[in-house]
C-alpha cells in the first residue's frame, strides 16, 4: 500500500488518545505521525466538519502542552470521501511542484469544494449555523462590497485608514477574491454570508488580531479563522498544506504545526469577531478596538518573516535560523514546549 493510500484509509475518526499518539510521533520526527495528522485533518475538512473543534483542540493541546482534550464524538454525520475527491485532492498536493503563490493556492484549495460529495454542503451549512462564532452573524443579510473611498477618508492611525493603506500599497483585492467569480451566491445562505464576510474582513482581522501579511502568518490566520468561525475553507486549506508538507516538504512540518496550533488557540481565546460591526469601527484606532473588544494580539515563538528570511536572508541570518529550528526540533523530541515571545 502506498503512503497516499494509507492517508486515504486513515481519513476517519481518531479518538483523543490516538491523536495524542500521532502528535508524539510527529515530535519524534516519525513520518507516520505526520501522515496520521494530515489524514484526520482531511477527514474534518472534507467529510465531518462537526468533529473539527474536538479534533483541533486535541491536536493543539498535545502540540502546545496545554488546553482542552475532549473526546471526539462518535456517530457524527459524514460525507463519503470518494475516489473522484481523492484525485482532485492529490492534484492540489502535486500542484506544489509548479509553485503556489497566495492566490493560486487559494483558488486550488477552493476548487476542492466542487469535488466533495454533495452531502458535504449540507454538513458545512449545519456547522456554520451552529458554531458559536458564526451562529448569530449568519442570520444577517449578505454584506455589500467594501467602500474603498470611504476608507481613504478615515483619520490617520484608524483601522479604516490602515486597511486602505494595506490594500493600496500591496495591490490587494479589497475582498481577497471576487465573490461572484467563485460563485458564493450559489451556496446556502449561511455559507454564502460566512464566506463573503470572511473574505471581506480577512485583512481587517490581520490588522486587529496582529497577523502580518507574511507567508507564515497567512498560514496561521487560517488556524485563527477555523477556531473563530469553524470556517470550512480554512479547514480545507490547512488539511491541504499539511498534506503538501507531509509529502513534499516534511522537514517543515513541525514549523507548520507550531504556526497552526498557536493560532488555533489564539482564535479559541479571542472573543467572537464575526459579531463585531466592523464598519462602525473604521474611525477608531487599532489599540482602542483591541481594548474595547478584548482582542489579544497573535504571538508566535517564530518571527513573522520566518519563511521569507529562509529564502532571502544573508548566510549568517540563515545560519542563525537553522540553529533556532534545529534547537526547536530537539526540544520537541524532548517533549518540552518553548515559551511564547512576550
Amino acid at each position: 500500500m502506498t503512503r497516499r493510500e494509507r492517508l486515504q484509509q486513515s481519513a476517519k475518526r481518531m479518538d483523543a488518545k490516538a491523536i495524542a499518539a500521532a502528535v508524539a510521533a510527529t515530535k519524534r520526527g516519525e513520518a507516520e505521525g505526520r501522515l496520521q495528522l494530515s489524514a484526520v485533518m482531511a477527514w474534518i475538512a472534507f467529510a465531518c466538519p462537526d468533529a473539527c473543534e474536538a479534533v483541533c483542540d486535541n491536536i493543539a493541546s498535545a502540540w502546545l502542552g496545554s488546553g482542552p482534550t475532549p473526546e471526539v464524538p462518535e456517530g457524527l454525520p459524514e460525507a463519503p470521501l470518494e475516489e473522484s475527491f481523492w484525485s482532485a485532492f492529490w492534484a492540489v498536493v502535486d500542484g506544489h511542484d509548479d509553485g503556489y503563490d497566495a492566490i493560486s493556492i487559494t483558488v486550488a484549495v477552493a476548487s476542492l469544494s466542487a469535488a466533495v460529495h454533495p452531502k458535504m454542503a449540507e454538513l458545512a451549512e449545519h456547522q456554520a449555523r451552529h458554531h458559536h462564532g458564526s451562529a448569530e452573524a449568519v442570520k444577517n443579510p449578505i454584506p455589500g462590497h467594501t467602500d474603498i473611498e470611504a476608507l481613504a477618508q478615515c483619520p490617520p492611525g484608524s483601522l479604516g485608514r490602515s486597511l486602505h493603506t494595506m490594500i493600496v500599497e500591496n495591490g490587494y483585492d479589497p475582498e481577497v477574491l471576487d465573490r461572484e467569480s467563485i460563485a458564493l451566491s450559489e451556496l446556502p445562505h449561511s455559507l454564502h454570508y460566512l464566506n463573503a464576510r470572511i473574505l471581506q474582513m480577512h485583512d481587517v482581522w490581520h490588522l486587529v488580531a496582529g497577523y502580518e501579511t507574511t507567508s507564515s502568518n497567512e498560514i496561521a490566520i487560517s488556524g485563527f479563522q477555523l477556531a473563530q468561525f469553524g470556517h470550512n475553507y480554512s479547514a480545507m486549506f490547512l488539511a491541504s498544506v499539511m498534506a503538501i508538507s507531509t509529502f513534499k516538504e516534511p522537514r517543515g512540518f513541525t514549523i507548520l504545526m507550531q504556526l497552526i496550533w498557536e493560532a488555533w488557540q489564539h482564535g479559541r481565546e479571542t472573543p467572537v469577531m464575526m459579531d463585531i460591526e466592523w464598519e462602525k469601527e473604521w474611525n477608531n484606532s487599532l489599540e482602542s478596538i483591541r481594548r474595547t473588544h478584548n482582542i489579544p494580539k497573535y504571538q508566535s515563538i517564530f518571527p513573522a518573516d520566518l519563511m521569507e528570511s529562509a529564502e532571502t536572508a544573508s548566510f549568517w541570518k540563515k545560519l542563525q535560523l537553522g540553529v533556532q529550528l534545529f534547537l526547536y526540533n530537539i526540544r520537541l523530541r524532548q517533549n518540552k514546549q518553548q515559551p511564547a515571545h512576550q
